[in-house]
C-alpha cells in the first residue's frame, strides 16, 4: 500500500513534522503499521519510517534554533505539501494548530519561565 491507498480507503494519513526559528524544516509521512507489518509476508519493501532519530540529534546540536519535532493524525485526503502550504501561508498558527493537536516527540523552545511575585 502507498500513501494513495491511504487516501482511498478513508485511513486518516500521520506525520512527523519539524520546524525551528526560521519555518518548516521537515514533513514526512509515518507509514502505516499494517503496511509495514504485512509487507513481509506479502514479499514486498515495507514503507521507510521517517528518521526521526537523526532529527532529534540535529536539534540536539542545534539548539539555539529552538527545534520542535511533532507527530499529527490528520484527516484523510490531507498529504505533505498540504502541511507545507499550511506553514507557508501562516507559520504561527500552523505551528499552534500543531502544538494542539499533535504528540510532542522534542521541543527546545526558548520559553522563559513566568515568575509570580
Amino acid at each position: 500500500m502507498n500513501q494513495d491507498d491511504d487516501e482511498e480507503d478513508g485511513r486518516n494519513g500521520i506525520f512527523a513534522i519539524m520546524w525551528d526559528c526560521f519555518g518548516l524544516e521537515a514533513v514526512a509521512r509515518v507509514p502505516n503499521p499494517a503496511d509495514r507489518t504485512f509487507a513481509l509476508p506479502k514479499g514486498t519493501k515495507p514503507p521507510e519510517m521517517p528518521s526521526l532519530n537523526h532529527w532529534a540529534l540535529r536539534a540536539r546540536f542545534n539548539t539555539q534554533r529552538n527545534y520542535e519535532i511533532y507527530i499529527i493524525t490528520a484527516t484523510p485526503g490531507i498529504n505533505e505539501d498540504d502541511i507545507r502550504e499550511m506553514f507557508e501561508a501562516n507559520p504561527q498558527e500552523a505551528a499552534n494548530t500543531i502544538r494542539r493537536i499533535g504528540h510532542q516527540f522534542l521541543d527546545h523552545r526558548d520559553v522563559k519561565e513566568r515568575v509570580i511575585k
